[in-house]
């Protein structure tokens, strides 16, 4: 009998809904969602407010003491007649007996510069030849000459393929995609435009769903009548306009699991907003898009990550840009992003259970360390903090690390509570 009355004890002790199912956890600190609201308005008239009243900074804003290069859109006319000058340059020089090389800016780490008035990673002016009469080159300088000639071919034609397209042009030559891609960088680089000038685009990842609605070559897109699936971002973002939003927020989420939870939820029409993903590691279509967005609607974003080095590191690269395509930063970047979460101190604050925290490998807190040091990271307190916690406890987690307190708990608890505290970063 004794038995029983402690186990009845210890059921009354457990907090329960309407329905006898167990309460969320933090769930009773929740405001009405009216409250929340208001705070979202709040963000979202500052952020207008800021971005009207100052006029963004170029480089050409700044003194700086080092040279730096930028590439900008150009019309495909323009690039076919940038690169017939160039290949009239290279036969004069093999006329003149000569031979030819290709004079590349070096995208290596030690030509890359992170400005913090800028707050991107921008490309340093350094140059390196690339002659064709060298063994050590001679290979690439081919795969840079066909290049060349497949984008002078979709400038005469006017029309778009993907990178995979490209590399099955000469499987023999390229050997592998990674290499035609590589080049068609430098290619982007060289001719002074950006990769979406050349019309090689690549095949469609991201996705966007929420209060959303532009034209995609024409055709109107409402992102609230696209299901969970939500509408695959564009890969020429040449062909979007009329972007209209009464959202207050985008919500660029990390992982396809976590987007596709929110989809489902309508988690948008609670809290309106746009919810975008590239599904992992952000594609330049996705990270065009993204800053389309934000410079048109003069939205807030709000980052939903995993809490590793590698979801900062994805947040950097929307944020800052990547060292690879720093020549095109200014156009791929999305300056002011908030980390909203899933952070270091969000494990022991929400009470996430230890079976569904992972250990940190040996290289995670290799790259946890290597971040400590990147001048981005230096630049916001905040984030120094959480991932020196990071890497002190040697914990990481998933975004679904949260499905521990329900599959839904996501949408319902965790991010109106953190939107609520206007807890960001």
């Amino acid at each position: 009998m004794a038995d029983t009355t402690k186990t009845k004890k210890r059921r009354r002790a457990d907090p329960e809904s309407s329905n006898g199912q167990p309460e969320l956890p933090f769930k009773n600190r929740l405001k009405p969602d009216s409250v929340i609201l208001e705070s979202l308005q709040s963000l979202l008239e500052s952020t207008v407010s800021a971005s009207t009243s100052s006029k963004p900074l170029t480089l050409a804003d700044l003194s700086l003491s080092t040279t730096c290069r930028e590439v900008s859109d150009l019309p495909l006319s323009s690039v076919q007649s940038v690169i017939e000058s160039l290949v009239l340059s290279l036969t004069h020089s093999i006329l003149s007996g000569q031979g030819f090389s290709f004079n590349v800016p070096s995208r290596a780490a030690t030509n890359q510069l992170y400005v913090p008035e800028l707050d991107r990673i921008v490309l340093k002016d350094k140059n390196t030849l690339r002659p064709f009469a060298n063994i050590s080159s001679v290979r690439k300088s081919t795969i840079t000459t066909k290049i060349l000639s497949l984008v002078h071919q979709l400038c005469l034609k006017n029309i778009h393929v993907t990178k995979r397209d490209l590399f099955y042009t000469d499987v023999k030559l390229f050997q592998d995609q990674t290499q035609s891609d590589s080049v068609l960088d430098d290619v982007s680089c060289m001719l002074g435009c950006t990769r979406s000038s050349l019309n090689v685009i690549a095949a469609e990842k991201g996705v966007v769903v929420g209060r959303l609605i532009f034209s995609d070559n024409g055709d109107m897109i409402d992102c609230t009548k696209m299901g969970m699936g939500g509408k695959a971002i564009p890969p020429n973002i040449d062909r979007v306009g009329d972007m209209q939003s009464d959202a207050l927020f985008i919500l660029l989420v990390e992982k396809d699991a976590a987007y596709i939870r929110l989809a489902e939820d309508r988690f948008y029409n609670r809290f309106p907003c746009i919810i975008v993903t590239a599904k992992g590691q952000p594609d330049v279509a996705t990270r065009l898009f993204l800053r389309k967005m934000k410079m048109e609607l003069k939205l807030p974003v709000l980052a939903l990550v995993d809490s590793d080095p590698y979801g900062l590191k994805i947040l950097s690269v929307y944020g800052c840009g990547s060292k690879n395509m720093s020549y095109d930063s200014a156009n791929l970047t999305t300056p002011d992003i908030k980390w909203l979460g899933i952070r270091p101190s969000d494990l022991d604050k929400y009470k996430i259970p230890d079976q569904c925290r992972l250990p940190m490998t040996e290289q995670d807190i290799k790259t946890g360390k290597d971040l400590l040091e990147e001048d981005f990271v230096k630049k916001n307190p905040g984030w120094v903090e959480e991932l020196s916690l990071m890497v002190k406890t040697k914990q990481k987690a998933e975004i679904q690390a949260l499905s521990s307190f329900g599959f839904q708990y996501l949408s319902e608890v965790y991010l109106p509570l953190k939107l609520q505290q206007q807890d960001w970063l």
